[in-house]
């Protein structure tokens, strides 16, 4: 009974979020008030619990890097690499998303895909005033590659670093197997954007003739602070990378940084601390309250291991719906969290599989689904929520649904494409 509950406050809850009735963080509000009176969250530990809970370390590295992010914004960079962005396209539409998806993609398998968003979106949307275009479209694109770049490395997406921790993989290993195959996505979906916002190029002859005419290097407004923001910027950037090395977890990188961030640039804390997105940040720890209803009531586990039963000892029938399924589950239910309950799941049918090939095939076909459903719809991925805030906090509003439909197609695409290449390469 307490499973059928927790599973109606979840769907009734994404109802509002999807039709966007009421306000989104208030909903989550709401959900997670709900779950708990009624008993469905594991009490106080939905406050300390790594799986039944809020996932602190997403929410802290979020904080850290929105700090990092509003003390950079002071030093006027974010219009310099808006008007080189704009002046390398010559404010082509389709040339400038191409562009600002390329930098997102380079950078998400090494910042991972929420700080390079935090980095990358603020530019987008002064680039997109510049030049007097809905900067929607870019955002959307940026966030999409993003998530697909971030699934090359064990740290570009958050899932991969859960599952790398569980299976034993490292680095070295989601290189190998990862990035081949998200190299071809990616491609596939440069190309396929195009058709994908056709609809959405809108070319203004005269605002690129005076963006053409300005000098970038006027737009930066305090030399010595940008140069210290980025010493410190590039510090973070190598404890991110070498976080597996040093044992120290990138939501603790993120926060150091935040903090001698601020000591080096003595600006007013209250000035930059109203830069950070409260609103997405509540709303994220609303979302784990909720999602740890589910987790606790069993109907995550039970959908998973359902799932696993049907297909047997068909473990190539096991990496479809592995793959499939974390796609289509993913999308719903924030794959971090679904990711973090599901690993035990695999981790079981792993110790089943007939050889220690047959075994990792199973794990990427999990990372794989996973990463990849992060972009089926709005709340699907951690990067979705940060940009969708951060276009709201600048008066580029997205929809669920504008979000979604591009989402959902861009899901579909990759995830066929991740099918093909698990069977060619593990089971062919």
């Amino acid at each position: 009974m307490s499973a059928v509950i927790a599973l109606v406050i979840f769907v009734v809850a994404f109802f509002f979020i999807a039709t966007e009735k009421v306000d989104k963080v208030k909903v989550v509000l709401i959900a997670a008030a709900a779950m708990a009176v009624f008993g469905l969250i594991p009490g106080a530990e939905v406050f300390f619990s790594e799986h039944e809970g809020i996932d602190w370390r997403v929410i802290f590295l979020l904080l850290g890097m929105m700090i990092i992010v509003g003390v950079i914004k002071q030093t006027g960079i974010f219009d310099y690499l808006a008007i080189w962005a704009a002046k390398k396209s010559r404010g082509k539409p389709y040339r400038l998303m191409v562009l600002l998806m390329l930098i997102t993609a380079v950078a998400s398998p090494f910042l991972d895909n929420v700080t390079t968003i935090m980095l990358v979106a603020p530019v987008t949307v002064v680039v997109c005033n510049r030049l007097n275009i809905p900067a929607q479209p870019y955002l959307i694109a940026e966030v999409l590659a993003s998530n697909i770049g971030g699934a090359a490395t064990l740290i570009g997406d958050p899932p991969n670093i859960i599952i790398g921790s569980r299976a034993g993989l490292t680095f070295g290993d989601f290189l190998v197997h990862m990035a081949p195959i998200v190299v071809v996505i990616f491609a596939v979906f440069v190309l396929f954007t195009r058709v994908l916002f056709r609809k959405s190029f809108r070319y203004n002859p005269e605002r690129v003739a005076s963006v053409m005419a300005l000098q970038e290097r006027r737009a930066i407004t305090d030399v010595r602070l940008l140069v210290r923001c980025l010493i410190v910027l590039g510090f973070v950037v190598l404890g991110f990378g070498l976080h597996s090395v040093l044992h120290i977890d990138p939501s603790v990188v993120a926060l150091i940084g935040a903090g001698v961030m601020v000591l080096v640039s003595k600006l007013d804390i209250s000035e930059v601390l109203e830069e950070v997105e409260w609103p997405t940040l509540v709303f994220f720890m609303g979302l784990f309250v909720m999602v740890a209803g589910l987790v606790h009531t069993g109907v995550i586990g039970t959908i998973g291991e359902w799932a696993i039963n049907v297909v047997g000892d068909n473990f190539f029938a096991a990496a479809t719906s592995l793959l499939l399924g974390s796609a289509v589950l993913g999308a719903f239910f924030d794959n971090i969290p679904y990711v973090a309950t599901m690993a035990p799941v695999v981790e079981g049918l792993v110790a089943e599989a007939p050889d220690p090939q047959t075994g990792q095939a199973l794990w990427w076909a999990f990372a794989l689904g996973a990463d990849f459903g992060g972009n089926g719809t709005a709340v699907a991925a951690s990067a979705n929520v940060v940009a969708i805030g951060i276009a709201a906090r600048n008066g580029h509003r997205i929809s669920f649904w504008q979000f979604t439909k591009y989402g959902m197609v861009v899901t579909i695409l990759s995830t066929l494409i991740a099918w093909l290449y698990v069977w060619l390469r593990y089971f062919m």
